[in-house]
């Protein structure tokens, strides 16, 4: 009799504890189960081998701060669209991950404030996660992933952007190149250097945009990257002039020369220009928003010396005698005044004042008296 008892309790047990684990996957799944009327069913593929995604480097998503991934295909009478979510740590990662992923192909779209479409493919940044749709003929359904992105929404984390494409120079620039990098094996990839290391200061904080201008007929990339202080960006700076040979003579920088140039705490670098005048029409463009003050006014506190505390506490005294004087006597002029010309009237009235008799003599005590009130004697 134990062993069917055994083997009940084992499957209940089992079964309770598929139903607690499989509850919390499904808690926290973030992709809707449907939406616009196309029913979900997830994917069992790996991230590195989803069919028809181009999911980046295990390196680069590393450097955007990747979480997780989640992925399902939504399946109607018309078709089958592939969705892939990559869930970063903070809309900063999210935003830099879905410039990488944004081709230049991909016009703006209205999905979500940041989203680019295309007619097989799609991008939304949507806070902390990142939307990839595959299917077709994506841009007649744009509404349909209005609201997809509008059921990821709730669950996303939000927070400020990134900024640094509002420094980036306009003349000349060709639209979706800029690419948000936080380093070196994203920032390789748009602009490559024979040093392979982390050339620019990602350790040292520094955040960079990568784009693209054309500027007398040649293409040139601009990397435009910004320091915690302009110490930091000044030492980058010189580092930078040392191990790849920055503003070098015209001819003498080999094929690809480098030009740089510092404002503040920022860093501006153009790669692919002919020669320096050629690079200034960029770098000229460049403006720090960064402020520095170097001879702010400040309070000093002198202390007085001993003679200078006698002489203003002797001031002080007779300042504060003056006016009680200037008090007191206007106080009692006036008291008198009115006595004088309103007797009995305002002043220590006969019918109000009430005198403590001790009855040490014989005589009454009379109010009148006291003041030279005249009146008729009492009886």
């Amino acid at each position: 009799m134990r062993k069917p008892f055994l083997r009940f309790t084992t499957l209940l047990l089992l079964a309770l504890i598929a139903a607690i684990f499989g509850g919390a996957v499904r808690a926290q799944s973030v992709l809707p189960g449907s939406f616009a009327g196309r029913a979900g069913e997830r994917s069992g593929a790996q991230l590195q081998s989803m069919d028809g995604f181009t999911v980046p480097s295990a390196g680069v998503l590393k450097e955007y701060e990747f979480v997780s991934a989640e992925a399902q295909n939504y399946t109607d009478a018309t078709g089958t669209y592939k969705v892939l979510l990559y869930r970063m740590k903070d809309p900063t990662g999210a935003y830099g991950l879905y410039s990488y992923l944004r081709s230049d192909d991909m016009p703006k779209a209205e999905t979500a404030a940041h989203a680019s479409l295309s007619n097989d493919r799609a991008l939304a940044l949507v806070g902390n996660y990142v939307i990839e749709t595959r299917g077709k003929d994506l841009q007649k359904h744009g509404a349909e992933l209005n609201s997809l992105a509008a059921a990821v929404k709730p669950k996303s984390v939000e927070g400020p952007l990134p900024d640094l494409t509002e420094h980036l120079p306009v003349k000349g620039f060709e639209d979706r190149s800029d690419k948000y990098v936080l380093g070196p094996m994203a920032l390789n990839e748009f602009f490559p250097v024979p040093v392979k290391d982390d050339w620019l200061g990602f350790y040292a904080g520094a955040e960079a945009e990568v784009a693209k201008y054309r500027v007398n007929g040649r293409e040139l990339t601009l990397v435009l990257a910004d320091f915690p202080t302009p110490q930091s960006a000044q030492k980058r700076l010189a580092d930078i002039q040392r191990d790849l040979h920055v503003n070098a003579p015209d001819g003498s920088g080999g094929d690809s020369p480098i030009y740089a140039r510092r404002a503040i705490t920022m860093l501006a670098i153009v790669g692919g220009a002919k020669n320096q005048a050629e690079a200034n029409a960029l770098l000229d463009q460049i403006q720090s928003s960064a402020e520095v003050t170097w001879s702010e006014p400040t309070f000093q506190f002198k202390e007085p010396t001993i003679g200078g505390m006698i002489v203003g506490a002797i001031e002080g005294t007779a300042v504060i005698c003056l006016f009680a004087l200037i008090a007191g006597i206007g106080f009692g002029g006036f008291r008198l005044l009115t006595k004088r010309f309103l007797p009995d009237r305002v002043f220590d009235r006969s019918s109000t004042m009430q005198v403590l008799q001790l009855g040490l003599g014989s005589k009454p005590i009379n109010a009148e008296d006291f003041y030279g009130v005249e009146g008729k004697p009492r009886e």
